[in-house]
């Protein structure tokens, strides 16, 4: 429309142009001479004015030159103009006459008749475009209806209010989110989704109870694991204290399990040899339920402390345990019936190996075990209550390699002497030492040599228990002075006493009684067990029946203990070991619990401390020499 409306206003004011050319024209040329007019009729005037009137070709529209052409401005620039007018064109022969001779009369014009043009007019009712003035007046001046700014406070809180909106829109496009996720995991899982029988049957599998067993032992031992990240290395813990302070022991823990290890008691503590966090502990019957099985051997963890790590099962009670100085993984055990039995912890807990009933073994219970030899050459010693001792090779356990019965002329009902407790000097393999329920100490050999025969030595007599031997250790340190020839025995007569023992390179050739080296008697009840510190040349522990740790320190004080404790609910104490380092002590109590003590910085040796126990072994020897000449005398 508009390009049309453009072409029509183009076409009129060329018309416009022509119509004022024409114009101009006839004032420059001199009018032509009038002729005389014939008279016509007025129905002839009328006729020829009609026919000039009624033209058939486009109107033409006369703009008067004194008048300017006024151009107005659409409101609505694409909307048509619409030509509410006709333009009339006055032919020139209707005009009154002029120039000279013209009678001054004026002619009368004929009635004009206008033609006429139909068209329809579409109105537009569109509201105008609000146009917006601004000047420097409107914006800066201050009227009385404006709002006062707002407050620090208000656009604080309109920041807060604006925040929190959109962090609950976040929260709540991430819950939505979190929602179908869930939503489609479920829908996934469904399709992996198990059937009742299904379910049933991998719960009672072997292999999913071993899986659960497994996985909970190693979040439990991580859970476990202490470690004093607050510890400050710039301060030495060892100058702050003094000399009294650092004598003390601290409790760490008790390994007891109700399933296992409730109504029985500890009868051996032992540790690893390869792993020394582990500790094994043997227990004896329960009275109170007999479809569990009258032995059984726990290894306990120090990382694992609520449950054991590895459960053995026996047909008789267990009587001492120990781990296979050469073999980690093989677990030992004597047992009441006089088996020796071996587990693995890679099997089950049933033993894979153990000795038959017979008598070509032990027919009566095993109270002690030692392995003896090197990785190469090693033998499993044991000794029962009937006077046979055995030697073993761990491959076979079908018959011992070697036995020897000890026997002694001097017993007045039997000859045969009943063994409690026995042990091997360090490094020592053919030779070693048992004590026996009659108190009398004896050393024995396992082989023939040319100073004597096997078995126990007749004329050699260590005599000083009033009551049975519970306990027998040899000296373990090879330090700057050897005194791998003393040993210490506990027994039932309340007493710890401390020995040296003969040299086997020169036997004696008559009867000899050779009394303890010192005793210690600040005990009141039975004393179950003793052991030398690993690590400290003077120190060894006691345990006593009624629930008292000892620790002795021979270079400190003979008389007192350093340190006694109640361990637990003052129940007795059967067992004591110390660990490969000397630090901790596990203790068997006959309340089925093994408590572990940690003996702090009295485990730790001085540089003069062989010195000092040399020293202290040569005054106890000046007194029982004199205590020997005195009894003499008497």
């Amino acid at each position: 429309m508009a390009e049309q409306r453009k072409i029509e206003l183009a076409k009129k004011k060329q018309k416009l142009e022509e119509l004022r050319k024409a114009r101009e024209g006839r004032k420059t040329t001199p009018p032509a001479p009038a002729e005389p007019q014939k008279e016509k009729s007025k129905k002839d005037e009328l006729d020829a004015l009609l026919a000039d009137l009624l033209p058939k070709q486009e109107p033409k529209v006369e703009i008067p030159e004194e008048v300017p052409e006024k151009k107005e401005t659409p409101l609505f620039p694409d909307t048509p103009t619409i030509d509410t007018g006709t333009a009339f064109n006055i032919p020139q022969n209707i005009l009154p006459p002029s120039g000279p001779g013209t009678p001054s009369t004026p002619t009368i014009a004929p009635r004009f008749v206008p033609s006429f043009t139909t068209f329809e007019a579409v109105i537009l009712d569109v509201p105008p475009k609000e146009i917006v003035h601004y000047n420097k007046e409107v914006q800066t001046a201050a009227t009385s209806f404006e709002a006062p700014p707002p407050s620090e406070e208000e656009i604080r809180e309109k920041v807060r209010l604006e925040f929190e909106e959109a962090q609950k829109a976040k929260e709540a496009a991430a819950a939505d989110l979190r929602a179908r996720q869930e939503a489609e995991k479920k829908k996934e899982l469904k399709q992996f989704e198990l059937s009742d029988e299904e379910k049933k049957i991998i719960l009672a599998s072997k292999e999913f109870h071993d899986f659960v067993d497994h996985s909970t032992k190693m979040v439990e031992r991580a859970i476990n694991i202490q470690y004093d990240f607050m510890k400050d290395y710039s301060f030495n813990e060892a100058e702050a204290s003094d000399e009294n302070e650092g004598a003390r022991v601290r409790h760490l823990f008790s390994f007891v399990d109700d399933r296992w290890s409730k109504n029985r008691f500890v009868t051996d503590v032992n540790w690893s040899h390869k792993n020394p966090e582990l500790c094994v502990a043997s227990y004896n019957k329960n009275p109170y339920n007999m479809n569990d099985p009258d032995g059984v051997v726990l290894i306990w963890n120090l990382r694992l402390i609520e449950r054991p790590e590895f459960v053995f099962h026996s047909q008789s009670d267990v009587l001492t345990t120990m781990f296979s100085e050469f073999h980690p993984s093989a677990v030992l055990g004597g047992t009441y019936s006089g088996q020796i039995l071996l587990w693995d912890m890679r099997a089950k807990s049933l033993p894979v190996l153990k000795t038959p009933l017979s008598t070509s073994g032990h027919t009566h219970p095993v109270y002690s075990m030692q392995m003896v030899g090197t990785q190469n050459a090693h033998n499993l010693i044991t000794a029962s209550t009937d006077g046979m001792v055995c030697s073993w090779q761990l491959e076979t356990l079908l018959q011992p390699s070697e036995t020897l019965e000890l026997v002694h002329s001097g017993h007045n009902k039997t000859d045969e002497v009943s063994v409690t407790s026995f042990g091997f000097p360090e490094n020592e393999t053919s030779t070693f030492w048992v004590g026996t329920e009659e108190g009398n100490v004896y050393q024995a050999n396992r082989f023939g040599h040319a100073g004597g025969k096997a078995g126990i030595n007749q004329y050699d007599d260590y005599k000083g228990h009033w009551g049975p031997v519970t306990g027998l250790h040899f000296h373990p340190l090879d330090g700057p002075v050897d005194f791998s020839d003393l040993f210490l025995t506990s027994s039932v007569d309340w007493t710890v006493k401390l020995w040296k023992a003969k040299s086997v390179s020169k036997p004696s050739s008559s009867q000899q009684t050779i009394p303890p080296l010192y005793s210690f008697e600040g005990a009141d009840d039975y004393i179950y067990d003793v052991k030398w510190s690993p690590t400290h040349p003077a120190l060894f522990g006691s345990v006593d029946g009624k629930g008292n740790f000892a620790v002795w320190n021979l270079n400190n004080d003979t008389e007192i203990p350093v340190v006694n404790t109640q361990v637990g609910n003052g129940r007795a104490l059967n067992k004591l070991q110390w660990d490969k380092e000397g630090r901790r002590a596990a203790i068997g109590s006959s309340d089925g619990r093994v408590h572990v003590y940690d003996v702090g910085e009295l485990c730790n040796p001085k540089e003069d401390e062989w010195v000092k126990m040399q020293k202290t072994l040569s005054e106890m020897g000046e007194s029982g020499e004199l205590a020997g000449k005195t009894a003499n005398v008497k």
